[in-house]
């Protein structure tokens, strides 16, 4: 080799001072994203409590009261449907999925497989009331279920399609004389969302109970106008 391959070779490695291309982020990776800042928790800008013309999205303690007295006539499935919405907070997806199985009678629970997750299989237990349960058991037969050889697997409680279960919500709702964005199963999400942290839960348990992904999004329902902010409010008025 000769000295002038070698200064030929040296010549073509890149500069030092040159800046080497980065290598592609991983997908969903924006590294353009500003970070919080230290110690907080960021916003949650994907859900909000009340629309673009500034309606509420939540149904009150009262407008959720109201709402199953109407309930309480409805047909007994109706019935049934519009109480696990009220006092589990799920999605109308992951009601219309439950099985008896997943009613656990002895611990005061309902199972539900969160179905906005990533991947199957990741379920929460919700501690619902003992009416709810009792109510499950009698109209749709849970212990009967669960003593078969599958244990109530094969048994969906409602099973009836997405729509099918939106229109038995809306046609309570209508009843009960509830209009607007607030009037529907997300609407009943978003109020036990907005009771739960008015009366003091911990913003992780109730983001345990809703299954949601970040804490940031569960902190969005400490926004609402709840009882506790009206009664603070009224000290300042008079």
């Amino acid at each position: 080799m000769t000295a002038s391959d070698v200064t030929v070779k040296t010549r073509a490695l890149p500069s030092r001072s040159r800046q080497e291309p980065q290598a592609p982020a991983p997908q969903g990776v924006n590294r353009n994203r500003k970070k919080p800042p230290s110690g907080g928790v960021a916003p949650q800008a994907g859900m909000q409590l009340f629309d673009l013309s500034g309606a509420r999205k939540y149904l009150t303690v009262s407008e959720r009261t109201a709402f199953l007295k109407v309930a309480e006539r409805a047909p007994r499935d109706v019935r049934t449907l519009a109480m696990t919405l009220s006092w589990s907070g799920c999605r109308l997806s992951e009601a219309l999925a439950l099985t008896a199985d997943r009613v656990d009678l002895a611990g005061g629970v309902l199972v539900f497989e969160s179905l906005k997750k990533r991947q199957d299989g990741i379920y929460r237990a919700v501690p619902v009331p003992p009416p709810l349960l009792e109510a499950l058991d009698l109209v749709h037969g849970v212990r009967e279920a669960q003593a078969r050889r599958d244990r109530g697997r094969s048994l969906r409680l409602w099973p009836v399609a997405r729509m099918t279960g939106w229109r038995m919500v809306h046609r309570v709702m209508d009843e009960a004389g509830l209009s607007g964005p607030a009037a529907s199963p997300k609407g009943l999400r978003h109020a036990f969302g907005v009771a739960a942290v008015s009366t003091g839960i911990p913003l992780n348990l109730v983001q345990k109970w809703l299954g949601h992904a970040q804490l940031s999004t569960t902190a969005i329902y400490a926004n609402a106008s709840g009882d506790e902010e009206q009664t603070i409010a009224r000290k300042m008025w008079n």
